[in-house]
């Protein structure tokens, strides 16, 4: 329990997103069912105090400009537009109030292009961030001072972002279990109907295409194969005939695109999603093994030791100390 009752404001900007905002909230609330408790307040803010029109054409009404806005334990800013060019100031009153709020210790988050705005204001400057996958290279050439991730979000001292879009969800999920405990995070996450919450650390899920390059059309279809096929691998001969490509054309579009051959390239997809499965569900280690598509325990083991130089025991192992040790992270109340 939390005691006294915090207030997060989320500023809303033209075209964002209504998905994006509505999971927030939501999972504010739902934090106050799961926690019998009304912790949590939802307020929502705009430039001028007018409702403010969404990226589906919708309005949502608010309680107040930014600069009129109560006493906040956190601010979100909610945006689903371009980056802003770093040179524009029209958000230059917005950026004073967003470093005045950091400065008194309020909790900061971007939500979608939201945490292009906030690195716009330099409340970002030496702090881990995310939006958007398309839009990651953009905020890192415009923001060199900001460390920024393809993660589906980032929790950073003070500083949380996501992707946007059901991201959101996921960005308050974890941010909830790191405060009140993971027993809190797994009731939110049942209550949201979620087999597992997405992690620290878990990167977005690009478009094939945006991965592999636009270079290949059959390199591009020979990924998408694999990963479709993950639990029962196919073998290089039958990608390359589905694809409508030999073998040795298959292994050179891998080597010149990708730097690996075919069979290496599918392996550590295979690994990739049993580290996820290893960290994220309760499924037992062979289970998982078998599930991505290696023959027995002992293989399994072996191939993952090999490329993360630890076992997918100590794998689980790790994350159940992490989470044990896991401290509390209680929001500062402004001065």
């Amino acid at each position: 329990m939390t005691g006294e009752r915090q207030r997060h404001g989320f500023v809303l900007l033209p075209q964002f997103s209504l998905l994006a905002l509505g999971a927030a909230v939501d999972a504010l609330a739902a934090a106050n069912e799961v926690l019998e408790e009304a912790a949590y307040a939802s307020v929502l803010l705009s430039l001028d105090g007018q409702a403010v029109r969404t990226a589906c054409g919708n309005t949502v009404a608010t309680a107040a400009a930014f600069s009129r806005a109560p006493p906040l334990d956190a601010v979100f800013v909610v945006a689903d537009g371009p980056v802003p060019d770093p040179l524009l100031t029209e958000h230059g009153a917005l950026h004073t109030w967003l470093r005045e709020r950091a400065s008194a210790g309020v909790l900061i988050g971007g939500i979608g292009t939201g945490a292009a705005v906030l690195a716009q204001s330099g409340v970002l400057n030496g702090h881990r961030a995310t939006l958007h996958w398309s839009q990651v290279q953009q905020l890192a050439d415009a923001h060199a001072q900001v460390v920024v991730s393809s993660n589906v979000f980032e929790i950073d001292r003070g500083r949380l972002s996501c992707a946007g879009g059901a991201a959101s969800l996921d960005l308050l999920l974890a941010w909830l279990a790191q405060r009140h405990g993971q027993r809190v995070g797994e009731e939110l996450a049942a209550h949201f109907g979620l087999e597992r919450l997405r992690a620290a650390g878990e990167r977005q899920r690009t478009p094939v295409a945006a991965r592999v390059g636009l270079g290949s059309a059959k390199l591009t279809e020979a990924v998408a194969l694999m990963e479709a096929n993950l639990g029962e691998p196919l073998p290089t001969e039958d990608i390359a005939r589905l694809v409508g490509v030999s073998r040795r054309q298959l292994e050179r579009l891998f080597k010149q695109h990708l730097d690996a051959l075919p069979s290496r390239y599918y392996a550590e997809l295979r690994l990739a999603r049993a580290k996820r499965l290893l960290q994220q569900t309760g499924q037992s280690i062979l289970q998982v093994g078998l599930g991505c598509g290696f023959a027995t325990g002992s293989h399994f083991s072996n191939a993952y030791r090999a490329r993360f130089g630890h076992t997918p025991r100590e794998e689980r192992s790790q994350r159940a100390n992490a989470w044990r040790l896991q401290p509390a992270t209680p929001v500062e109340k402004p001065a």
